[in-house]
C-alpha cells in the first residue's frame, strides 16, 4: 500500500504538489512539519506538508521526499487554514504565502555544492585558465559553493565554465540542504567544587600569587557571584577583570574553572520598577466602553484625538488578556514606530513582548516563531508590523491595530497583496477573538462600517492631562511669494514661528513628503530633463552624494555640469525635498542641531532608534522628515510643528489623496503640544480655501468623511465598490498594448460590471518593462467569489494564448 504527503513548496504555483513516503514515515509525519523534496531536474526545496492521504495523483507520477525536517510541526492548523484564505481572497498562490510567512532562516535553500570527483586526475594542458583555477583550488578543498567560484573568478558567470568542466568529467555536482537557523549559544564559566571550602580557596590564591591576573580572574568571578547572584558569562568576566581569554584558558586548564554552554534568546527586555500608572477619567471610561463593546461585538474602532493616550488604553486592556492566559498580538505600521511602543510596554510587561520585523536578523526572527509557537511566557504580546500576522498563534485573545487607516497595512509587492487589517480581522474570527482598531483619523472603510452597525465606536475626545489641541496656522504661499517674504522655502512666518520655539529651549518637527535634494535639474536653455534609462521617471537630485538617483530602480550618474541635450550650462534643481529642507535650515540656523529621518538616513539596523532617541534626549533641535514622522510618536517638547507644501498631498493621481492628505496633516499636527505647552501648526499652502485644509484647522473629521463618502457613492468607489486592479508588464509596447486590450475586451464581455481601462499609469515604465493597468469594480450586490472565478479563468486563458504567454500579470484585490 502506497502512502502520500501533499505540500506547498514556496514557489508562485497555484497547485499542492504530492510526495511519497513510507510507512514509517506517514506514521511521524504530521500536518505543518517541513520536509525537503526533489522539485524539477535537481533543486531541492523545503516543502509544508498539509494534508497526508493514500490517494495516488493521477497526472504524474510521485517523487519520494527527501528527509524530514522537523520533530514537531513548526505551522499550526489555523495558519494554515488562515494562508488557504488569503491565497483565496486576495487571488495569489499558496505559495507565496507559505514564502511570506515563514522567516527565511526556516526555508531551507538548495546550495549546489561543486567538488573534484574521486580518483580523476586532470592534465592542466587540456583545461582553460578559469577552469585550472577551480581546479587547483579543489585540490585544496573538498568542496566549494557556486558563490566561492564566483570569487575566485572574479565574475558573476560561471556557470559556461562549471558546464565546460562537468563535460569534460573533472567536475561532480551535489544538491545538499543547509540549515540557516542555528540556535545562541552563551559561554559561562564556574569555579571547581572543591575550591568552594575556604582553605582550599586560601590555598588557591596563594598558588596563583605569581599570576596576577588570573588572580584577578578569580577575585572578580566572586564579586560577581555576590553581586549578581546569576551565572558567570566568559564574555563578561574578561570584560571586567581586564584579563584576556588567555588567562581564562589557563585557569580552564589548571581545572580551577570549569566551562559550559547555554542556549539564549537573541532579544530581551527588562520591565521597569517605576512603569505603573493610573488611568484618567476619560481613557477609564473608553476602557470599560470596550469592554462593553466586545460582548456585542468582536470588532471595535477607538476613535480618540492625537495624544488622548490610546496606548496606555491598550496596555490596561492587554495586560487583562494576558492575565487570563490569552496571546495578543499588537500590529503597526511602521518599523519606526515600534521603536517608542517597546520600550514603553516592555517597561510595563518586561520580557512578556516579543518583536517582529524585517529589521530583525534571520535566526532573532525564528526565536520569536518558537516562542509564539510554543505559546511561551516571553511572547505573551507580540509587536509587529504586518508580517506578525503570520505567526502561529494558538491561543490569541485579542488583536490591537494602531494607527489602523495607515496604507502600510497594505502589501504591494511582491504577492501576496495583502492588507494586514483586513486579514487580521479574518484571522481573530478563525481565533473567536477580538479586535481593536485604533486612529485619530480612521479610514473611510473603517469609518463606513461602523456607521453601518458592524463595528463598535469608542470615542476619545480630550487629549491626556486636558492638554489643549493644537492652534493650526495657515500661511498662504501665493502671498508670500508676491510679496517677497520668502527665504528659499521658508515664509517669514515659519521662520519666526521656529525662532521663537527655538529661543524658549522647544523642539520643531517640518514635514516635507519628498526624500532627496529636488525632484528634478532642469536645463534653463532647452527644458531638457535627466530621465531614468530604465523608468518612466526624471532623476532625484542629491546634493549631499552630488548625484542624480532613480528612487524606483536604484540607477544613479554623477550631478551633470552641463545639459545632456544642448550642452548649456545653465541648469536649475526644482522643486524639493527633506534634504533641501535640512540644508537651507542650517543656514537660518547655524548653531543649531538639525536632523532628517527619511528612507535615506533609516537604512541600518537602529537607523530608526538612534534618530528618535537623540530627538528625545533633545540632542536634535529641528527635525525634518517624510510620513515616517506622521505616526504615534512621542515628544515632550515637540512645540511647533510645520508642513512646508501641503498641495503635494492634495494634488495626487488617486481617489484617496483627499482623503489621506487629512489623515496625514491631522496626524503630523498630532505631534505638536503633546505636553503642557501649547502646540501650534504652520500649514504653507497655496491654496489655502481648500476644503480639506479648512477640515484639518477645524479639525472636522465627521465633515471629511461625509463629504468625502458622497463622492465615493457617486463615482463607484470602496466602500461601496469592490477593486481588483490587474497590472500587466512587458518589454515590448506593441505586445503589451495588444494584450492589455485583448484582456479588457474579455473583462468586459464576461463580467457585465464596470471595467476601466486599459490605462497607462503617471509612471509607465519601471526597469525597462511597459506596464498598463486594468480597473475592475465590483458592485456590493455582485458575488464576490464568482466575480474572482471568472477573473481567474480569464487569466488561465491569457496565459494559453502564446504571443501573450510572456506577458506578466499581477493582481491586486482591495487596491488601497
Amino acid at each position: 500500500m502506497s502512502y502520500f504527503v501533499e505540500v506547498v513548496l514556496p514557489l508562485a504555483l497555484d497547485k499542492t504538489f504530492t510526495y511519497q513516503v513510507s510507512e514509517a514515515e506517514y506514521a511521524f509525519l504530521k500536518k505543518g512539519m517541513r520536509v525537503a523534496v526533489p522539485f524539477g531536474k535537481n533543486k531541492i526545496y523545503t516543502a509544508l506538508a498539509i494534508e497526508l492521504h493514500r490517494n495516488e495523483p493521477l497526472l504524474y507520477k510521485a517523487k519520494e521526499i527527501h528527509q524530514i525536517l522537523d520533530e514537531v510541526p513548526v505551522v499550526n492548523e489555523f495558519q494554515i487554514e488562515h494562508w488557504k484564505w488569503v491565497a483565496d481572497y486576495y487571488m495569489c498562490s499558496i505559495g507565496d504565502v507559505y514564502k511570506t510567512a515563514l522567516p527565511s532562516g526556516f526555508l531551507l535553500e538548495s546550495e549546489t555544492i561543486i567538488a573534484a570527483p574521486q580518483d580523476v586526475y586532470a592534465d592542466s594542458k587540456e583545461l582553460e585558465d578559469d577552469e585550472f583555477l577551480i581546479w587547483q583550488a579543489l585540490q585544496q578543498q573538498s568542496s566549494l559553493k557556486v558563490e566561492d567560484i564566483m570569487a575566485i573568478l572574479g565574475k558573476k558567470n560561471v556557470f559556461p565554465v562549471l558546464n565546460r568542466m562537468l563535460a569534460k568529467n573533472v567536475l561532480t555536482l551535489q544538491e545538499e540542504v543547509i540549515e540557516k537557523y542555528k540556535p545562541k549559544v552563551t559561554k559561562y564559566i564556574r569555579l571547581q567544587p572543591e575550591f568552594l571550602q575556604q582553605e582550599q580557596l586560601s590555598e588557591l590564591l596563594e598558588l596563583l600569587s605569581r599570576a596576577p591576573k588570573q588572580r584577578e580572574l578569580v577575585l572578580q568571578y566572586f564579586q560577581l557571584q555576590a553581586t549578581e547572584k546569576k551565572p558567570v558569562s566568559v564574555k563578561k568576566l574578561v570584560e571586567i577583570s581586564g584579563a584576556g581569554q588567555a588567562a581564562v584558558k589557563s585557569l580552564v586548564d589548571k581545572a580551577v574553572f570549569e566551562e559550559y554552554y547555554l542556549l539564549e534568546d537573541r532579544v530581551r527586555f527588562e520591565k521597569s520598577e517605576d512603569s505603573g500608572f493610573a488611568l484618567s477619567a476619560p481613557q477609564q471610561i473608553a476602557l470599560n466602553e470596550i469592554k462593553d463593546s466586545f460582548e456585542k461585538q468582536s470588532v471595535s474602532l477607538l476613535h480618540g484625538v492625537t495624544a488622548s493616550g490610546k496606548t496606555e488604553v491598550y496596555i490596561k486592556l492587554i495586560e487583562e488578556y494576558i492575565q487570563s492566559g490569552k496571546q495578543v498580538l499588537y500590529l503597526l505600521p511602521e518599523i519606526a514606530l515600534t521603536v517608542q511602543l517597546v520600550s514603553r510596554l516592555t517597561a510595563y510587561f518586561g520580557n512578556q513582548i516579543a518583536v517582529y520585523h524585517s529589521k530583525y536578523t534571520n535566526n532573532e526572527r525564528v526565536e520569536v516563531w518558537q516562542q509564539v509557537l510554543q505559546n511561551s511566557e516571553k511572547a505573551k504580546i507580540v509587536i509587529g508590523v504586518r508580517s506578525a500576522l503570520f505567526l502561529p498563534f494558538s491561543n490569541l485573545g485579542l488583536i490591537v491595530i494602531d494607527e489602523e487607516h495607515e496604507q502600510t497595512f497594505k502589501q504591494f509587492d511582491p504577492a501576496p497583496r495583502y492588507h494586514a487589517r483586513d486579514a487580521a480581522i479574518v484571522l481573530a474570527a478563525a481565533h473567536r477573538s477580538k479586535v481593536l482598531l485604533g486612529s485619530a483619523t480612521p479610514s473611510l472603510e473603517t469609518y463606513y462600517n461602523v456607521q453601518s452597525g458592524k463595528y463598535g465606536l469608542i470615542n476619545l475626545t480630550e487629549r491626556y492631562g486636558k492638554v489643549l489641541l493644537p492652534e493650526v496656522f495657515l500661511v498662504d504661499l501665493k502671498d508670500k511669494y508676491k510679496r517677497k517674504r520668502m527665504k528659499g522655502h521658508f515664509s517669514d512666518t515659519l521662520i519666526e514661528a521656529i525662532s521663537e520655539s527655538l529661543s524658549l529651549g522647544e523642539q520643531v518637527i517640518l514635514f516635507q513628503n519628498r526624500r532627496g535634494y529636488s525632484p528634478f535639474v532642469e536645463c534653463m536653455t532647452c527644458g531638457h530633463v535627466p530621465q531614468c534609462p530604465n523608468c518612466d521617471v526624471s532623476l532625484t537630485y542629491y546634493k549631499y552624494k552630488n548625484q542624480l538617483r532613480c528612487h524606483y530602480c536604484g540607477y544613479s550618474i554623477a550631478n551633470p555640469t552641463h545639459c545632456h541635450a544642448c550642452q548649456s550650462v545653465d541648469l536649475s534643481t526644482k522643486g524639493f525635498g527633506t534634504e533641501q529642507i535640512e540644508m537651507e535650515l542650517r543656514e537660518l540656523f547655524p548653531e543649531k542641531n538639525i536632523g532628517r529621518m527619511d528612507q535615506d538616513t533609516t537604512r541600518g539596523k537602529y537607523g530608526y532608534e538612534k534618530i528618535i532617541d537623540a530627538f528625545r534626549e533633545q540632542e536634535i533641535d529641528i527635525l525634518v522628515g517624510t510620513q515616517m514622522l506622521a505616526k504615534g510618536l512621542h515628544f515632550d517638547n515637540v512645540t511647533l510643528v510645520g508642513i512646508m507644501n501641503a498641495d503635494n498631498m492634495l494634488n495626487q493621481p488617486d481617489f484617496r489623496s483627499h482623503e489621506r492628505a487629512f489623515q496625514m496633516m491631522m496626524q503630523v499636527a498630532g505631534r505638536a503640544g503633546r505636553s503642557e505647552k501649547k502646540g501650534k501648526v504652520m500649514i504653507q499652502t497655496y491654496n489655502p480655501y481648500h476644503n480639506i485644509i479648512r477640515q484639518v484647522t477645524s479639525n472636522d473629521y465627521i465633515g471629511m468623511y461625509k463629504e468625502q463618502v458622497y463622492e465615493r457613492h457617486n463615482f463607484k468607489y470602496p466602500p461601496f465598490y469592490r477593486l481588483v486592479k490587474l497590472t500587466l508588464k512587458h518589454r515590448d509596447f506593441d505586445k503589451l498594448k495588444e494584450g492589455s486590450m485583448w484582456m479588457y475586451n474579455v473583462l468586459t464581455q464576461s463580467l457585465q460590471i464596470p471595467v476601466l481601462g486599459p490605462e497607462e499609469p503617471a509612471i509607465s515604465r519601471i526597469r525597462n518593462e511597459y506596464i498598463r493597468t486594468i480597473l475592475i469594480k465590483i458592485p456590493q450586490k455582485s458575488h464576490l467569489g464568482n466575480t474572482k472565478k471568472m477573473i481567474r479563468k480569464i487569466g488561465s486563458s491569457f496565459e494559453a494564448i502564446p504571443q501573450y504567454r510572456a506577458i506578466k500579470v499581477s493582481v491586486n484585490v482591495d487596491n488601497y
